[in-house]
């Protein structure tokens, strides 16, 4: 199904640098839909090509984003589910006929998408941060259009948070420690509330804290308390259930340690970090505390639904996550705005 239309998108083209280029839109294939973008998020991945932290680990020119939200305008003749006009956010693409896909486990599929393999025109990437993009309708969630664009592009990394603490196996009255109260910490709180969990998050900016504090959170000042000895008191000496790491850093994976209940504590490793934090443990600590330490990358379908779910029906409030907002045309000014130490997500509008 040929489009005969072109798009302006964003790309990384070097270090600090990002422009708008523009292309033909791909023709689509029978499972493919076209989606008009309404919003794009920048998330810490791509502002980390940008500023430099992870080149070599991704090729340029990156036509980044796959944080966004969109109306389908035009579909392929076997998409299932969805029609032109409906509002949607994205998860990641899946084939639908492997393994993995018939167990649900679409986030393992081996044709999901490779982010180091060029277009025919030359850049790598998801395309998803300009006007228009195609993508595979099995990778899309229905949502209430009544939701603002940049809170339903929040479905990708609430997904991602969802399949974490899904295998953290948070149960209804357990109390969680978040460590780091940035968009992705926050995500894991209001998502672990909102599954019946007392929540404790931990964090040093004062910007943080006061975002923190308004979503009604207990919180833990690090610049002025110990952490590990305030969840001791606020936990009667007990000890947190679990506790998700989400900051890449010694320090935190270390805390975690020390925060998690004596017997049979979980913590979840969410976040990475460059270069690569460690843990100060040994296996018999592990072994006679029946601890278990789990890490978790990605999302499956399931999880990016239910993610949606809760946006759409505002039980969960993304609204603060929201930084700032700009034209694609100010693409750059947007990337130093994400770079700003303690900012949320920056997003595009168009």
């Amino acid at each position: 199904m040929t489009n005969s239309m072109s798009t302006k998108f964003a790309v990384i083209t070097e270090k600090f640098i990002a422009e708008v280029h523009e292309r033909e839109i791909p023709a689509l294939k029978d499972d493919q839909v076209l989606v008009k973008v309404n919003a794009c998020n920048l998330c810490t991945s791509e502002y980390g090509v940008w500023d430099g932290a992870r080149l070599g680990k991704q090729p340029l020119p990156m036509a980044f984003g796959h944080e966004y939200s969109g109306v389908i305008v035009n579909m392929g003749s076997k998409v299932k589910g969805f029609d032109v006009g409906d509002t949607i956010g994205v998860g990641y693409d899946w084939c639908g006929e492997c393994d993995f896909c018939k167990e649900g486990k679409t986030s393992q599929c081996p044709h999901r998408g490779i982010m180091n393999i060029a277009s025919d025109d030359g850049y790598y990437g998801n395309f998803g941060c300009g006007e228009y993009v195609v993508k595979t309708y099995r990778a899309l969630c229905k949502m209430d259009p009544s939701v603002d664009p940049s809170e339903a592009a929040f479905v990708e990394p609430a997904g991602t948070v969802v399949e974490g603490l899904r295998k953290l196996r948070v149960v209804k009255g357990e109390t969680i420690v978040v460590i780091g109260a940035g968009t992705m910490g926050i995500l894991n709180a209001l998502i672990a509330r909102e599954m019946g969990c007392r929540v404790i998050l931990t964090e040093m900016m004062p910007k943080k804290i006061q975002t923190a504090r308004e979503y009604g959170f207990d919180v833990v000042d690090v610049s002025k308390t110990d952490p590990v000895k305030a969840v001791k008191t606020l936990t009667k000496e007990k000890g947190a259930d679990a506790v998700v790491v989400a900051v890449g850093a010694t320090s935190a994976n270390n805390q975690a340690l020390e925060m998690i209940k004596q017997i049979d504590g979980r913590i979840l490793l969410f976040a990475a970090g460059y270069p690569a934090p460690e843990m100060n443990i040994d296996s018999n600590t592990i072994h006679y505390r029946k601890m278990e330490l789990l890490g978790t990358f990605s999302a499956d379908i399931d999880d990016f639904q239910y993610a949606a779910d809760l946006i759409s029906e505002k039980k969960i409030d993304v609204s603060k996550l929201v930084e700032k907002k700009f034209s694609l045309k100010d693409v750059q000014s947007a990337f130093e705005a994400a770079t700003v130490p303690g900012a949320y997500r920056v997003s595009i509008v168009f």
